[in-house]
């Protein structure tokens, strides 16, 4: 199987096939022993080729499974997450996100705008031709000030979609770029939108990499309406 077939499959897939590949390491490990207890070093000699090749392959698949958590293949375009906005009191909101798993969650953000940003990888040309589409992951949501000054001064609110304390692809990346050989660029994007009470905006992915976000016909009808 080619390397890069495996970004195709479900991270919880690549994490079964970590443990089936680290049930033969350790069949060969005992393997290993009995043929050294034997003396039958041409045979241990073998078992030990077999051994490291299983611990390799274990590292790699739970290496790529653990790291692949929170990623999606991006089609033409891609579906992120919509948001429902609701005012709280002045430049402060509360944010209902919907997944396209069907989950959601409730945040809060101040400010006069929403924006959300995303860690984007695309891969060189071979892959791209093999038909390897790129990868995005939702890095975090924050509020923004339409005045500078109050970009400066006012409450600052980020909320993180990573988990805490979780390996990722571009930590894999940067430590060791030899498991990822095909990566063209990693890199960032973000959109924003000015908040509304009552709006509703999607935002989606391009192939391209870039977000795009829409408010629906309501919201756009809000955001025009004078202050």
């Amino acid at each position: 199987m080619d390397w890069t077939a495996l970004l195709r499959l479900p991270s919880t897939i690549l994490l079964i096939l970590a443990v089936v590949a680290l049930m033969f390491t350790l069949f060969q490990l005992v393997a290993l022993r009995q043929r050294l207890d034997d003396q039958q070093r041409l045979a241990a000699v073998g078992r030990a080729v077999l051994l490291i090749a299983g611990f390799a392959i274990t590292l790699l698949l739970a290496g790529m499974g653990v790291a692949l958590r929170g990623y999606r293949l991006l089609s033409e375009e891609t579906p992120v997450v919509e948001i429902d906005a609701r005012i709280l009191s002045p430049q402060r909101w509360s944010l209902v996100l919907h997944w396209p798993d069907g989950a959601t969650r409730r945040v809060e953000v101040a400010g006069d705008a929403w924006r959300v940003e995303a860690v984007v990888l695309k891969w060189k040309l071979p892959a791209m031709l093999a038909g390897l589409p790129p990868l995005y992951r939702l890095d975090r949501l924050s509020g923004r000030y339409d005045d500078p000054n109050d970009e400066m001064h006012g409450a600052r609110t980020v909320i993180d979609f990573r988990e805490a304390g979780g390996f990722d692809l571009l930590d894999l990346h940067k430590q060791y770029p030899q498991w990822v050989p095909d990566v063209d660029v990693l890199f960032g994007s973000g959109v924003f939108l000015p908040l509304v009470d009552q709006g509703h905006y999607t935002v989606s992915l391009m192939r391209t990499g870039a977000l795009v976000a829409r408010p629906d016909e309501a919201t756009v009808q809000r955001i025009a309406q004078p202050f």
